[in-house]
């Protein structure tokens, strides 16, 4: 057995001293920073971290707790930087397939992008993958069925209830609007 690495106990021994030394400060700092219902999540996302890369831990408990401290706050930025990228596809959805012929369909691109916007979050991830593999990534329905590892005819499917679905939350905060063109191909299918 190499010497450098101690033995199981130790390490384990080592991680629970860590673990009782910082989680509850580390706790309060993260729902400071999240909704307090997600805090516990981001927590143990920072000790599994920790865990698997227990030799990069400082061995100084304090160290160790700044360094814990450090991958809380690595894993909220990736956090948001990932919302941000969710939230953003949202707005490359609208755009795609439509784009006005005037200046004065202008303002109804914004009314588009912005219903879209907000319909989208209440998607499940499922329907805003499958629309963002058929609308963004330009996939057909054989390819994007591939990428998810399902038939083409459960994607397809799982497209056509995915717009349905985008279509009533956008129809529930606008009268008489269209979805662009990319969306509403698949109007036949009410």
């Amino acid at each position: 057995m190499n010497s450098t690495i101690p033995p199981p106990r130790e390490r384990e021994q080592r991680f629970r001293e860590m673990y009782d030394a910082a989680y509850a400060d580390l706790l309060r700092f993260v729902r400071r920073r999240v909704h307090p219902s997600h805090a516990e999540d981001v927590v143990g996302e920072v000790m599994l971290v920790a865990w698997r890369r227990l030799d990069d831990v400082p061995v100084d408990l304090s160290a160790a707790r700044a360094w814990l401290f450090g991958m809380a706050r690595n894993i909220l930025q990736n956090t948001r930087r990932r919302d941000d990228r969710h939230e953003a596809v949202a707005v490359r959805l609208a755009e795609a397939g439509h784009s006005p012929a005037n200046v004065g369909e202008l303002p109804d691109l914004v009314a588009y992008r912005v219903d879209i916007a907000a319909a989208w979050p209440l998607l499940s991830a499922l329907h805003q993958e499958a629309i963002a593999l058929s609308v963004l990534d330009g996939f057909t329905a054989s390819e994007a069925a591939a990428v998810l590892g399902i038939s083409p005819t459960a994607f397809r499917l799982r497209l056509s209830r995915a717009r349905r679905l985008l279509r009533r939350h956008v129809e529930s905060t606008t009268a008489d609007d269209r979805l662009p063109g990319a969306l509403a191909s698949d109007r036949s299918s009410r």
